[in-house]
């Protein structure tokens, strides 16, 4: 297994190892004591999985404490434009973001520590995405922001996202309460 760092602490891009042969492939996507050894300490209690068109944009989504979320997501089924943006008041890195191409033929996989608002936009046709979570969903502590918040700049590779109501009005950086902050 490969572990990219990204310019986050803690968020990793993971290239497992595929192990390929005349009748397909076979991949290991979570190994807790792997994982463990390359610093990656999570709990997952929850697995969701969605599918989505071309051009859905859902996001950017997180869970605030005292239920924070951290996520393993992989693309099990076409492609999507992967983005995570730093939202832990006080972090050198507050409100960037990163972006990452996942895609069901490569496997990769994106961790995203609790602390980063998470979202993706749907580059092929349909895609599924899969993801682990250390916490249970809890509708009272989920919230958003904007997806095309210009203080942000995320650069979407699609031009008109199809997007719910709930992500349309998700609030701007400047406007969201301070439910991390840096370690």
């Amino acid at each position: 297994m490969k572990l990219i760092a990204t310019r986050f602490a803690g968020v990793w891009i993971i290239e497992p190892r595929l192990f390929p042969d005349r009748r397909g492939w076979f991949v290991e996507s979570w190994n807790r004591r792997t994982f463990a050894q390359a610093g990656i300490d999570a709990d997952f209690v929850q697995d969701n999985h969605s599918k989505s068109s071309r051009n859905v944009l859902r996001g950017l989504h997180f869970q605030a404490p005292p239920q924070a979320q951290a996520k393993l997501v992989r693309c099990v089924a076409g492609a999507v434009w992967d983005v995570v943006v730093d939202i832990r008041h006080g972090s050198p890195t507050y409100g960037q973001w990163e972006g990452v191409e996942l895609a069901a033929d490569a496997q990769r996989l994106l961790f995203v520590p609790s602390g980063f608002a998470h979202g993706f936009c749907v580059l092929s046709e349909t895609a599924e995405i899969q993801y682990k979570c250390s916490a249970y969903y809890a509708p009272e502590l989920s919230f958003g922001l904007r997806w095309n918040d210009p203080a942000i700049g995320v650069v979407w590779p699609i031009s008109t996202p199809l997007l719910s109501e709930q992500d349309d009005r998700h609030p701007l950086l400047a406007d969201l309460p301070a439910y991390f902050t840096a370690p």
